[in-house]
């Protein structure tokens, strides 16, 4: 399945960022960054879904890549991918380095808002079921989701939440992407581990029943 997105970019990753339950430094181990980190190239494709189920997710190392992309094949649903307009840098993902970008990010939540190359979904309207998948940082939904969902009304959609992460859970990540809309009937949602098997996000797709 091919990606909707509005440019084509390389995100380059370091090193861990965070977990669900604490921001310690040792707790922000537990995430979904690596320096071994994907190319993700995105185009304007035509897609191939039925067009009322969208997958959007950010990727940082790509094992939420991975898992969106069986969700989208298990749901027969359309893509889109989050990506920054300012590619987070290996030096920008040092969360050892209290003068990174995510360090100084992550201690200033008003320094959040990560401008995003488009928030724009095509036929956003016709979509009554909306997955929304991230990487965990520091016990929250990676930041640059937050821009997407903000951007955007909920209204009418069944949204669920699904994260990534190395052992912590989903937590409140979901809730508080929630708050931020304040639309849509956003539902309990699936962590997943780093390695998760396609069995396991095929059968957690199959258990909602879409």
């Amino acid at each position: 399945m091919k990606k909707i997105a509005a440019a084509a970019m390389s995100i380059v990753l370091a090193a861990s960022l965070a977990a669900c339950g604490g921001t310690s430094q040792s707790d922000a181990q537990d995430s979904d960054t690596s320096q071994s980190d994907l190319s993700m190239t995105t185009d304007t494709p035509t897609t191939s879904g039925d067009g009322s189920t969208l997958v959007v997710y950010y990727s940082a190392q790509g094992h939420t890549e991975e898992v969106a992309n069986v969700v989208a094949d298990a749901a027969g649903a359309d893509v889109f991918v989050i990506t920054p307009s300012e590619p987070y840098t290996d030096d920008d993902l040092n969360w050892t380095n209290d003068n990174s970008r995510v360090s100084i990010e992550h201690d200033n939540p008003d320094q959040r808002d990560v401008e995003l190359t488009t928030t724009d979904v095509p036929n956003w309207d016709s979509y009554d079921t909306v997955f929304i998948g991230y990487p965990i940082w520091w016990a929250v939904a990676a930041w640059p989701v937050n821009g997407f969902v903000e951007a955007n009304d909920f209204t009418g959609k069944t949204v669920i939440p699904f994260c990534t992460s190395t052992s912590s859970g989903l937590g409140s990540s979901a809730t508080q992407l929630a708050e931020l809309t304040g639309t849509g009937d956003w539902q309990e949602g699936q962590r997943f581990s780093s390695n998760a098997s396609e069995s396991d996000v095929q059968n957690w797709v199959a258990s909602l029943n879409l």
